[in-house]
């Protein structure tokens, strides 16, 4: 049914990131981010196409010519920042199609929703006049900053938080606010634990390596789940600090990955990077369970007044051990007043349903590229 904060059905068109399918287990959090809301725009009644990797769940109304390649460099040697051979050229070809597809069915949609860190489908913009909101989920990328000036009129911004919109606005880039929601269903309250953990993308940025030293500080048990995004780095700091205290798990899916924040203690938080956003701080909070987290990036904003939070100096180690030794002691009524605030803060999903359709009537008044 659809919502009453959506009032009529629309026709949207989503430009996923091409390198992983977005499926469960998600490879990262803009992935799970682009799943989530591709599932709960159907499920509010909209037609939704979605442009994303081969193997991809909710394809079934994609041309096939449009799925893109997934990055694929066989056995252990996946990273995040490098692609195989030959992937680039190929993901290139994908998106000159979808920009021809969109110019032959400019009709067929009412708005397009990207999420692609691809820089043609905001170069392209222009040319097939339909309006189009560009959600920014990184830091300034050289790529898409070079074009933003060629962007067409019925296209605007989004930012997931002030701090990515700031950064963005120094290149010259102007950005409406709008931060990741979390589908309260999923991640529902849990009981807690004498835990902690840590969940995210095993990569130097994310630094799981520290939340493993600071549970060791505390002689605590640490369960570490996620994609391993690069090799040499889990191999270098990650997999040498295993031992019995600490469980290194791979990616999870959802359901899973949710009990066990769920029956944590505590969830750290470490990045070693402006973090834009960190989908993780608002899913472990929504389970109830406290959150001790390096003040990076967009992190002291996303938990600005929340219980159950607590801000360290980037890369003090003792400092984090020393906020979750105090968070681990948060009792089940406080993890219920936990959660009751993310809640407010993180569960308006319907409302950001209704916003992306308000902003894309809002752009529609500009005019259109020539039939």
């Amino acid at each position: 049914m659809t919502s009453p904060l959506v009032p009529a059905p629309q026709r949207i068109l989503v430009v996923a990131p091409s390198r992983y399918p977005i499926r469960e287990p998600h490879a990262g959090g803009l992935e799970a981010m682009v799943w989530d809301r591709v599932r709960r725009l159907r499920a509010a009644g909209h037609d939704v196409t979605l442009v994303a990797a081969r193997g991809s769940d909710f394809l079934d109304r994609t041309p096939r010519r449009l799925r893109m390649p997934p990055a694929s460099w066989g056995g252990a040697a996946a990273s995040d920042e490098t692609y195989p051979a030959g992937y680039l050229d190929a993901v290139d070809m994908r998106h000159r199609r979808l920009l021809d597809h969109l110019r032959e069915h400019r009709h067929d949609y009412d708005l397009v929703e990207n999420h692609s860190l691809h820089p043609m489908p905001v170069l392209g913009s222009g040319e097939h006049g339909i309006p189009m909101v560009t959600t920014l989920h990184t830091p300034p990328l050289p790529e898409l900053v070079a074009v933003a000036p060629h962007a067409g009129a019925r296209h605007s911004y989004l930012a997931v938080s002030a701090h990515t919109a700031s950064r963005w606005r120094e290149h010259g880039v102007a950005a409406t606010v709008r931060p990741n929601p979390v589908d309260p269903h999923a991640w529902p309250l849990g009981a807690g634990g004498p835990g902690l953990v840590w969940f995210g993308r095993i990569v130097p940025e994310k630094g799981p390596h520290l939340a493993i030293d600071a549970a060791t500080i505390l002689q605590r048990p640490i369960t570490v789940a996620g994609r391993v995004g690069d090799a040499d780095y889990f191999a270098r700091e990650v997999a040498p600090r295993a031992s019995a205290h600490v469980t290194i798990l791979g990616a999870l899916r959802r359901q899973r990955l949710a009990d066990l924040v769920g029956e944590s203690g505590c969830a750290l938080v470490t990045p070693r990077w402006d973090e834009p956003f960190g989908l993780v701080l608002a899913e472990a909070l929504m389970t109830g369970t406290p959150v001790a987290a390096f003040a990076r990036g967009g992190v002291p904003e996303v938990l600005d007044g929340l219980p159950g939070a607590r801000l360290v100096v980037p890369d003090d180690v003792v400092g984090l051990a020393a906020a979750a030794e105090e968070l681990l002691a948060t009792t089940p009524d406080e993890r219920e007043r936990i959660r009751e605030h993310a809640l407010r803060r993180f569960a308006s999903l319907d409302m950001g349903l209704g916003d992306l359709v308000a902003l894309a009537r809002e752009r529609s008044q500009a005019p259109a590229a020539p039939a």
